[in-house]
């Protein structure tokens, strides 16, 4: 029962991962520039977001979660700003002679602004409500056991695809040389920009 509420979580969690968006966008860009490691880091900041959303939907907080969605559009307004800061500083970064060893602060600030802009996108609670109540998982049965084991799931599902897509586009790093990361920086910008004007566009 346990291992079958885990492998739940798992797909859950990857699933909800996978499809490219600012995060995906943000951690190829820190894998190729920064490294392998810097691109993980980035992933787990969001894969620990996911686990704190899989955990309001899994344990049933529904106070929580509808005052999530209650001010999303004060959360998109906040994600929304972030993520046109965060993709005009990276259009305007200048690659490094050397990659970066991403150690000691490098990898606390990949983590915590992956994991500050999974948090400020509510429909990531609303995604995994409807899922769990689609599978019938909404609150585990009102087992807190299983609940734990199921977001257990979520977050190792989540890191399993941060894992795999930093180490893929690591294998590709070698390739880029300054101009080539330059480039990398100019167009992974752009495109987090544009997911930011998104986000405050919604709000309308």
């Amino acid at each position: 029962m346990e291992f079958t509420f885990w492998l739940r979580g798992l797909a859950i969690g990857f699933s909800i991962a996978a499809p490219v968006g600012p995060i995906g966008v943000l951690c190829v860009r820190r894998t190729l520039v920064e490294g392998r490691t810097s691109g993980f880091v980035s992933g787990l900041g969001a894969a620990s977001a996911d686990a704190i959303y899989g955990s309001i939907a899994a344990f049933g907080l529904t106070l929580i979660s509808n005052f999530l969605i209650t001010q999303q559009v004060w959360l998109r307004l906040i994600g929304g700003l972030f993520l046109c800061c965060l993709g005009l500083k990276t259009l305007l970064a200048k690659p490094a002679e050397q990659a970066a060893t991403a150690k000691g602060n490098g990898l606390i600030g990949a983590y915590v602004s992956t994991f500050f802009l999974t948090l400020t996108n509510p429909m990531t609670i609303i995604s995994f409500a409807a899922i769990f109540a689609g599978l019938g998982l909404a609150s585990a049965g009102g087992d807190l056991r299983l609940a734990g084991v199921l977001v257990l799931g979520v977050f190792m599902g989540s890191a399993l695809w941060w894992l795999i897509l930093s180490g893929v586009v690591n294998v590709f790093r070698e390739r880029f040389h300054l101009r080539g990361l330059r480039w990398v920086n100019r167009i992974s910008g752009m495109i987090i920009i544009g997911f930011g004007f998104y986000a405050l566009l919604s709000i309308i």
